[in-house]
């Protein structure tokens, strides 16, 4: 069995003398004490040295992504030859095995092996000085680091981290020196402030002006618009300020010199990050614009750790602190956090922000996997999801949808119907429709039976509807034999009289055999009434009778119920004169 070792200085091939050994791990460290052991049990059989760093720094790159370098596989034909070989990283034993067709050996035995045969390196490769290699460590492992440095996926978005930081620095930095100077300057021209509210036009103009008694003299024409110019000359002649110093004023300018000084600063930074982040995130910047990627990428660390987060982090990811008092007061979690300053976010009403940034979230975290384990680097991703949110946003809102959303492409646009709207126009056809306040009106109505229940009131409009509908068609039947005029004369016949009458008195007996059950349900409620009020009147009449009954019989039972008290009470006097005695 072979060992393959891999030293700054090259690579080394050590052949097992006592391969029982291998059997016992836990005594295989006593071999390696001293090297007089540790020959006893490895023997060096060949070994290869880098010929200079570049060579060192390839092969250890493609060792450390656990791949054979062209050298390394050179080595491994002319010495392997029908050789078992042990190897430290099982991952490379694979690929070795399959492009070189050497058997490969890894477990826990290998690797006690090569922690002794590291620890006897310097006495089992023969020349080699402890100086020297130290040295050629510590220089291949700088090299090592400046290499994965410069190429890691993981450090080129360590300067939008930076440039971010600075940014926002400039911006608190800026305010505080542009306040500054208007609380300075403001006590000798006050009314500066309400003519020019902008931080750096105020400071381009107490630089240009000085003492506000040369405004009038002053052409401010390449600073300031028309009117404003105008407006500041008619208020320095009329101004309420104190008198300042020439001294004064130069701190003041040099001030205001300051502040222009960072805010030009601060837009060349500004379009620094921008190049930056169309460079290394385009596809989120395409999203949720420059500032608030780089945010975002500032908080999470790095763009690789940001794709590791999922959508619900990325959405509250700033609100850190609302979010964990929400949860130990039991109130409602915040919606969002870094992504509120979001161009989309800001465009939705105020109820459908919570949707929105949940939305844009999600495309979000797809954004950022895309830039930081993609290998196409366009926006074209980014572009096309926020065309999907603004069509989401103007759907939510009720707006037409766009034709540039993918999702909404072939959909028919839906519209509200109304019948009386005529097609491709705005206006109704019918006239708008009025309330009509006599339909609440009730006096002149009267209601039969007001105790009886709600059926009875719904039969009567039925049957004279009922009834209507029959006289109708059989009026319709008989309509042309009946009552029609002599067309010429204008005169009704004799015979055309006769069947007049004929069929009035027709249209009389029907209207006797309709009114005939009305009148029997009539009188059969007027006889239950009179049999009401002839019982009502018999047990009027027999309630007195009742009464003195019962009077009489009261009166019999307190006659026989008076003596035996009277008894009672004797008896009880009796013995109460017994005690006494």
């Amino acid at each position: 069995m072979l060992v393959l070792f891999e030293t700054p200085t090259g690579f080394a091939l050590f052949k097992v003398l006592d391969e029982g050994k291998l059997s016992q791990v836990e005594d295989l460290w006593n071999d390696f004490t001293t090297p007089e052991s540790a020959r006893k049990v490895v023997k060096l059989k060949a070994f290869q040295k880098f010929e200079n760093v570049p060579d060192a720094l390839s092969s250890a790159t493609f060792l450390i992504d656990s791949k054979p370098s062209k050298a390394l596989r050179k080595f491994l034909r002319a010495n392997c030859v029908g050789e078992e070989l042990a190897v430290a990283d099982a991952k490379l034993g694979g690929i070795i095995k399959e492009k070189l067709e050497i058997e490969c050996v890894h477990n826990s035995a290998v690797m006690e092996l090569m922690r002794g045969v590291r620890n006897q390196l310097n006495e089992l490769i023969a020349g080699l000085d402890v100086q020297d290699f130290s040295r050629m460590s510590c220089g291949l492992a700088r090299s090592l680091s400046r290499y994965k440095l410069k190429f890691s996926p993981d450090k080129l978005d360590t300067m939008i981290v930076q440039a971010i930081g600075l940014l926002d620095d400039l911006d608190k930095e800026l305010n505080t020196y542009a306040m500054r100077v208007r609380e300075w300057y403001g006590w000798h021209f006050p009314e500066l402030v309400k003519v020019i509210p902008d931080n750096i036009l105020y400071a381009k103009t107490v630089k240009l002006m000085g003492n506000r008694s040369n405004a009038a003299n002053l052409d401010f024409s390449e600073i300031l618009p028309e009117e404003t110019e105008a407006n500041l000359k008619a208020v320095a002649m009329i101004s309420m300020g104190t008198e300042v110093s020439d001294l004064d004023l130069i701190n003041i300018k040099s001030l205001c010199e300051q502040v222009l000084s960072l805010s030009e600063y601060r837009a060349t930074l500004y379009d620094y990050l921008k190049n930056r982040m169309n460079t290394i995130a385009p596809n989120l910047t395409a999203l949720v614009g420059e500032l608030v990627g780089a945010r975002l990428i500032a908080h999470g660390g790095s763009l690789l750790n940001l794709a590791k987060q999922p959508g619900s982090t990325v959405q509250i990811l700033g609100a850190e602190k609302a979010l964990f008092r929400a949860l130990k007061s039991k109130h409602a979690t915040p919606k969002y956090g870094l992504l509120f300053h979001a161009s989309l976010i800001g465009q939705a009403a105020p109820k459908f922000k919570g949707k929105i940034s949940r939305s844009l979230a999600a495309k979000t975290v797809l954004a950022i996997r895309y830039d930081a384990l993609g290998e196409n680097q366009d926006a074209s991703m980014g572009l096309e999801n926020r065309a999907k949110l603004e069509a989401r946003l103007r759907n939510l809102e009720g707006r037409e949808l766009g034709h540039s959303a993918g999702s909404t492409k072939g959909k028919p646009k839906i519209e509200p119907y109304s019948q009386d709207r005529k097609a491709g126009s705005g206006a109704l056809l019918m006239a708008a429709k009025t309330y009509n306040p006599a339909s609440d009106s009730v006096l002149g109505k009267t209601v039969e039976n007001e105790n009886a229940p709600a059926d009875e009131h719904a039969e009567v409009p039925t049957k004279k509807r009922k009834h209507e509908k029959v006289k109708a068609a059989e009026d319709s039947e008989r309509g042309v034999d009946v009552a029609n005029l002599d067309q010429e004369d204008g005169v009704a016949t004799p015979e055309k009289k006769k069947k007049k009458k004929k069929h009035q008195k027709e249209e009389s007996s029907k209207v006797e055999e309709v009114s005939a059950p009305k009148e029997e349900e009539d009188t059969g409620k007027e006889k239950k009434k009179k049999k009401k009020h002839a019982t009502s009147e018999e047990d009027q009449t027999a309630k007195p009778e009742e009464e003195g009954g019962l009077k009489k019989k009261k009166k019999k039972k307190d006659e026989a119920a008076e003596p035996e008290q009277n008894d009672g009470e004797k008896k009880k006097k009796k013995k109460k004169k017994n005690r006494d005695d």
